[in-house]
């Protein structure tokens, strides 16, 4: 349930600031609830306590490309991102010891 639900974690140099004060971010999909979202967290990561679960969903950008045939405009896709809060007393989630 947790392979549908979560897509991937998002990991950039904002974000990593955030994870040392218990703050991980993950692109989720975007009929999810934060409900779906939280059981698929601790079903994934157990011994991990959520305190909160906030959604947002982040607009596509426009892209322009020049090519030889002329110009090629574009979207990225849309996507959902929920940013959890884990509880002070919570074990923390380390992205890195899966790769």
């Amino acid at each position: 349930m947790s392979n549908e639900i979560l897509i991937r974690p998002l990991v950039t140099e904002k974000l990593t600031q955030l994870m040392e004060q218990g703050h991980f971010t993950f692109q989720v999909k975007q009929e999810a609830n934060k409900i779906e979202i939280r059981s698929a967290i601790e079903s994934r990561y157990p011994g991990v306590k959520i305190k909160e679960v906030r959604t947002m969903i982040v607009r596509g950008k426009r892209r322009t490309q020049m090519t030889r045939r002329g110009r090629v405009e574009g979207r990225r896709s849309s996507y959902k991102k929920a940013i959890i809060t884990l509880t002070p007393d919570s074990e923390q989630i380390d992205f890195f010891e899966e790769v």
